[in-house]
């Protein structure tokens, strides 16, 4: 009975496979499949690390690791290493976190090796640990004065909170944040909640007073102190007036050099000749020669 194509590929596939399983066996090597847990859990509280494997035998060989750019031993030789030796706990082979810090986040891997009929048998677990943190308290920039009319950023940021905390901004005691009317006056600003800056597209002297910035996620929030802010209003016609006093004062100081010019109040050859007393001298001393001289002849 002739063969079609398809079923002599469907035979050599079935024969490449049965080989593959004959070396395993011939090794005494099987795998299971990864599985893959996420736990989340908020800094310094507790967390369980959860190993899906089957029920502990005094044969089994457990092994936990840290995932990254490197791997570190969590639990080895049936110890817990590291940091992990004081705030941890084994409960079978589950790993016990006390007091979870921002360090601990990160990818988990467990291993478990125990001899079964076709030889040394491995299964694996994968964790991901994420650790929520509060947002610290944030870091506000607010100029102590500015001049009306003038854009003005007010800046404020967290490095520390995860999720990525949202910022609010707020005007002696009261929020910015959906609030473009402050009593009798309109103000014209922007807030991003994401990045924090609080943009004041055109200044007044209304927007004087107390600022601090609120950074707020999940977990909790924290506030920077409160920092005055004085918007001081440009004096335009004082400007005018005191550029105009000083153009005057120069002109009536060039006048007046002008006019004591003209009447030889600054002549070279009046002032040498009135005040440089060594020309009388010198003219004397000539007088008193020739009278000495004609009077010796």
């Amino acid at each position: 009975m002739a063969r079609s194509p398809q079923g002599l590929l469907m035979l050599l596939l079935l024969h490449y496979l049965m080989i593959a399983l004959d070396y395993h066996k011939a090794n005494g090597f099987s795998a299971s499949k990864d599985h893959h847990q996420e736990v989340t859990v908020i800094e310094y509280h507790e967390a369980i690390l959860a190993c899906k494997t089957p029920k502990k035998t005094t044969s089994s060989r457990l092994e936990w690791k840290k995932l990254g750019q490197g791997v570190s031993l969590v639990y080895y030789q049936q110890a817990l290493q590291g940091d992990f030796k004081d705030r941890a706990e084994m409960i079978d082979f589950n790993i016990r976190i006390k007091n979870v810090t921002r360090n601990d986040a990160g990818k988990y891997r467990c291993e478990v090796s125990a001899p079964s009929e076709q030889g040394q048998n491995l299964q694996e677990d994968t964790v991901t640990l994420e650790v929520l943190v509060a947002p610290a308290v944030p870091s506000c920039e607010v100029p102590t004065s500015v001049l009306s009319g003038s854009v003005v950023e007010l800046r404020c940021q967290d490095k520390e909170g995860n999720p990525a905390p949202e910022y609010t901004w707020f005007k002696d005691g009261t929020s910015l944040l959906g609030n473009q009317k402050l009593g009798k006056h309109n103000s014209s600003y922007t807030m991003n909640t994401k990045s924090g800056i609080l943009q004041f597209n055109m200044i007044s002297k209304m927007d004087s007073g107390e600022y601090y910035c609120e950074a707020r996620n999940s977990v909790g929030h924290r506030r920077c102190p409160g920092k005055r802010m004085q918007v001081d209003v440009l004096n335009i016609s004082g400007i005018i007036a005191a550029v105009v006093v000083v153009a005057f004062v120069i002109s009536v100081c060039g006048l007046s050099i002008c006019y004591a010019q003209r009447k030889g109040y600054f002549s070279k050859e009046t002032s040498f000749q009135k005040g440089n007393p060594a020309s009388k001298a010198t003219t004397m001393s000539e007088n008193d020669f020739k009278h000495t001289k004609s009077f010796i002849i």
